[in-house]
């Protein structure tokens, strides 16, 4: 059952917007209505190309407006969450790195995306449907919803058709406002044009235009409107006579020479271009709310043209936010037509959604951040395991128990979650020193909390099968960890007196302590006790060069136990080897 709740979150970005989007739609609509249930529906909206993989830095696009509608929505508010797949895009070049595509692909450049072949392997029946189907699977594990609209269905359909029309009546208008924009030649000072969007640019690039972007113009003036080709279904075409009256529009293809004749009233295989289409689809669907990239943003943009074109269609520009870039550790800015990049998909492998969801939910729209496939992960799942810990507690900052409320439940209810959350770093090198093994890793697991061990595996699930793959797929081969078949003879031979102490010190407290906290305890204790101190010692009560003395310690362990000066955390390497074979690899 829907969660319905005023809310008292009042220091979140999310509720803020939910306030304001309530309210302009309330303005929209007249007035406040009698009752949340009895308000106008509120449309929030995103836009995806799938011209590629849907990367992490689109997600923002849909995280967005899904927090601001899931925040109206547990208000008691109705709320229509719109995704349009811009699947009518052309197709504008071939992207790097994806699986079962070749150059051959090149030749459908300038197609529209759902007339494109899928990757070879691919169960999908075209280009678009192949990446929308991964994205769609991945909002469905985060808890989204929303309603899809394919763009293909929309213009192929028929159902812009008197928006189309409207357009090419008023493309006069139209282009007074685009020409504001448009680079002026003057001999006295060369203006350089606007780097174009990204969006802009899946109209723009590649058909040898610049202006593409926002429409052709030429002897027979501006056009609004951008046919594809009748023979070669690519929209490398040029509008050359409009009638207003008959409808009646004449075009050539620029790439293999076809020309006809058609009436616009009746011919659906085309669309408006870009800066034309999107506030059109804004007054169509009476979005409220919907965010807008940077590079959307700037002056002379798409967002910014929109909101003078979309009066034109008797709309309104909707509000929203500006969002920054999203970013992954030690890689450059995300492009889908590039490829290469990290997905949704890629990430829900490695983190459960809860966490992916945070990572958005958190930061303001305007502030950039990265999501971590390395070793950050670590600290990342640390930090939020401690918020989950502050939250049940009740020692939360609001900002922080808003985040983490919108991340572990929607609207609708709460989302799955692992019902033993071991630190995502223990289960992790479990996973690393296990190497697959089940048995192993739940014997381990089982011994990480004596007074309550875990039973099965499916109760760290599916928080361990997270931190397996991310082992098994983001940890190079030469950081693995290797536990040694023999004792390293000769480094036991070697090692002096004080040495030697520390490990049967060590050796001494393993039974007595022969859990994740005791082993914590006991290695970090071992020093201090050799130095004498008390094992529970904090660091104010000790000198510096006790920490010298732990470093050296842990080397020498790592050593012994992996042949490497570092490793996973010593409790955990500790309990994953075992009692018996420690011993005998520390050399008693």
């Amino acid at each position: 059952m829907p969660i319905v709740a005023q809310s008292t979150e009042t220091t979140d970005w999310v509720s803020r917007f939910a306030d304001e989007v309530i309210e302009e739609s309330e303005r929209r609509a007249g007035g406040k209505a009698a009752s949340p249930a009895t308000a106008p529906v509120v449309v929030v909206a995103s836009g995806l190309s799938p011209s590629g993989p849907i990367h992490l830095g689109n997600l923002r696009e849909v995280m967005t407006p899904h927090l601001v509608a899931d925040e109206i929505r547990r208000r008691g508010h109705r709320v229509r969450h719109l995704i349009s797949w811009d699947d009518y895009d052309r197709y504008r070049k071939v992207p790097a790195g994806v699986p079962g595509v070749d150059d051959s692909w090149a030749e459908h450049i300038g197609k529209p995306l759902t007339s494109v072949p899928a990757p070879k392997g691919s169960a999908h029946p075209n280009w678009a449907e192949h990446f929308k189907a991964a994205m769609i699977e991945s909002l469905a594990e985060l808890g989204v919803e929303f309603d899809g609209i394919s763009q293909t269905q929309q213009y192929t359909s028929g159902v812009y058709r008197e928006q189309i029309l409207h357009a090419m009546r008023h493309r006069g208008d139209i282009d007074a406002i685009l020409d504001q924009y448009r680079t002026k030649k003057n001999p006295a000072k060369k203006q350089q044009q606007k780097p174009l969007d990204e969006a802009e640019l899946e109209a723009a690039e590649g058909s040898g235009a610049a202006a593409e972007d926002d429409g052709s113009s030429g002897a027979a003036g501006y056009f609004p409107y951008k046919p594809y080709c009748g023979n070669c279904e690519k929209d490398l075409t040029t509008v050359t006579a409009y009638d207003d009256d008959s409808t009646e529009l004449t075009y050539v293809c620029d790439s293999c020479g076809f020309s006809e004749t058609v009436r616009l009233n009746e011919f659906n295989r085309g669309k408006l271009v870009w800066k034309v289409d999107w506030p059109m689809r804004w007054a169509y669907e009476g979005v409220v709310f919907e965010p807008s990239g940077v590079d959307h943003s700037s002056p002379g943009s798409s967002f910014q043209v929109g909101g003078q074109i979309v009066g034109i269609f008797g709309g309104k520009q909707p509000i929203g936010p500006m969002y920054a870039f999203v970013g992954i550790s030690g890689m450059a800015k995300m492009s889908s037509s590039k490829g290469g990049v990290p997905t949704p998909a890629d990430a829900l492998k490695i983190m459960e959604p809860q966490l992916l969801r945070w990572l958005y939910a958190r930061r303001r729209p305007n502030q950039s951040f990265k999501i971590a496939f390395d070793q950050e992960i670590q600290r990342l799942y640390d930090e939020w395991d401690k918020l989950d810990a502050k939250v049940e507690d009740g020692s939360a900052l609001p900002a922080d128990v808003a985040a983490h409320s919108r991340a572990v439940r929607t609207a609708g209810g709460e989302l799955p979650r692992t019902p033993r959350p071991l630190p995502y770093r223990t289960l992790a090198s479990v996973a690393d020193i296990t190497a697959g093994h089940q048995d192993q890793a739940l014997r381990i697991l089982g011994e990480l909390d004596p007074d309550n061990p875990i039973g099965s595996l499916d109760e760290a699930r599916p928080r361990f099968d997270k931190a397996e793959a991310w082992i098994n797929t983001h940890v190079p081969a030469d950081q693995r960890t290797i536990v040694r078949d023999e004792p390293d003879a000769e480094l036991l031979e070697s090692l002096d007196e004080p040495s030697r102490k520390s490990l049967r010190l060590l050796l001494d407290g393993l039974a007595d302590h022969w859990s994740l906290d005791g082993l914590t305890h006991l290695v970090y204790g071992v020093p201090k006790v050799q130095a004498g101190f008390p094992a529970d010692a904090t660091p104010k009560e000790l000198p510096p060069e006790i920490k010298t003395a732990q470093r050296t310690f842990f080397a020498l362990l790592y050593h012994l136990l992996v042949g490497r000066d570092t490793g996973p955390r010593l409790p955990t390497l500790l309990l994953a080897v075992g009692q018996e074979r420690v011993r005998s690899l520390l050399g008693e």
